[in-house]
């Protein structure tokens, strides 16, 4: 991992946007027979569970979720434009901020977002960020002249489990513009917490968190 200050105006690569290959996790469904579907719509429906999105389960543990959420079939319709980014980042952490006490960590990155906070009040959180998905896809369908497209594949939470998840989860956001490949530093990349992090524990400390909680294969099969 290298830290630094990057060049003003510093390259952004667009390479790393592919199409998911259908074998993803999100598009199992496809694989799927009529009875099959059937089958698995009627375990959510006894279970009092969404029928077509992750279920928002609270158990406990603690207050902290990674909330992450990618437009549909992982087209990069956020990053369309700089402008439209940033307009996703405001407005996205303007929608968390309703209801969170805390806002850890953050990534939008071309096709997808994640972000580390703390909430009480996750479904109303997850109602929260439904709208912001619905103000955005209609703007940008608007701007792009795609009347009716599909822009978001819903959003999941998963809850923080311990310290080393926790620290690992703040890794593994700033780490995701590297993955992808469209950046060489954690700060190339500005629609992040990244910049500030490192700025705020200093590049020794990032180094050490980096070193002692490896993400790992951290979001794979998602976030491939």
């Amino acid at each position: 991992m290298t830290f630094g200050v990057p060049p003003l105006g510093g390259e952004v690569r667009s390479s790393a946007f592919r199409r998911p290959s259908n074998n993803s996790p999100m598009y199992h469904h496809r694989a799927m027979t009529a009875d099959q579907r059937a089958r698995v719509l009627d375990y959510r429906r006894r279970r009092c569970l969404p029928l077509h999105s992750p279920p928002h389960w609270a158990m406990g543990f603690s207050s902290q979720y990674l909330i992450s959420a990618a437009c549909y079939e992982h087209a990069a319709v956020i990053g369309t434009s700089p402008d439209r980014l940033t307009q996703c980042e405001e407005q996205l952490l303007n929608a968390c901020a309703e209801h969170a006490s805390k806002i850890y960590a953050w990534c939008i990155l071309p096709n997808h977002y994640h972000v580390l906070l703390a909430t009480v009040r996750i479904r109303s959180l997850c109602r929260t960020l439904g709208q912001f998905h619905g103000r955005s896809s209609y703007q940008w369908n608007l701007e792009d002249k795609e009347r009716g497209r599909k822009v978001w594949y819903r959003c999941f939470d998963r809850e923080i489990r311990s310290e080393r998840h926790f620290w690992a989860t703040v890794n593994y956001i700033h780490h995701n513009p590297i993955h992808h490949g469209l950046v060489e530093k954690w700060q190339d990349w500005i629609w992040s917490s990244a910049g500030s992090f490192v700025e705020k524990v200093g590049k020794d400390k990032a180094t050490e968190i980096w070193k002692e909680y490896p993400i790992l294969d951290y979001g794979k099969g998602w976030d491939d």
